[in-house]
């Protein structure tokens, strides 16, 4: 009966996740050279998983964009002018890595403090941070999806009109 309980299910992903090769401490870090080693070395699987993400949202902002364009004469969801886009993309793209290095500093300073909790610390924010990023570079494609879907519904019920 746990299956079908969202919050189980959602739960025990979770848990595998912060259980995987990625996420977890084998041995104790004894430095904070070490520590810092720690997260750099998943820094690029970290980009790799969040720039998917990126891309699938890129494909469905395309997509909406292009549909809504051909069906409704209209550019729903595309930026104005679309090389604003690839700036957006960049500067997401440094933010995230920003933020990535912030999970090391505060592992740091979570060293510093509470000694026996950092390993705990390190893979549950690399845990989070993952899927915070992972579910906010989702979070345009959602939500053009949804709006353009909307869009679509309204003009085939002729409730707007396509000028």
């Amino acid at each position: 009966m746990s299956g079908l309980n969202p919050g189980t299910y959602l739960h025990g992903r979770f848990e595998r996740l912060r259980g995987s090769l990625l996420c977890r401490r084998d041995t104790p870090i004894t430095s904070a050279w070490a520590a810092i080693g720690w997260w750099e070395a998943r820094r690029i699987p970290f980009n790799l998983i969040v720039g998917s993400a990126g891309i699938l949202t890129s494909i469905v902002l395309g997509t909406v964009g292009l549909a809504s364009w051909f069906l409704l004469d209209r550019d729903f969801g595309l930026p104005d002018p679309p090389l604003f886009a690839v700036f957006a993309v960049i500067i997401y793209g440094l933010a995230a890595n920003l933020c990535f290095t912030g999970g090391w500093l505060a592992g740091l300073l979570i060293r510093k403090l509470w000694r026996h909790e950092a390993d705990r610390f390190a893979s549950l924010s690399l845990a989070l941070g993952l899927v915070f990023s992972v579910l906010l570079t989702l979070t345009p494609g959602i939500l053009v999806s949804a709006g353009g879907l909307f869009r679509l519904a309204r003009y085939l019920f002729g409730i707007i009109r396509n000028h």
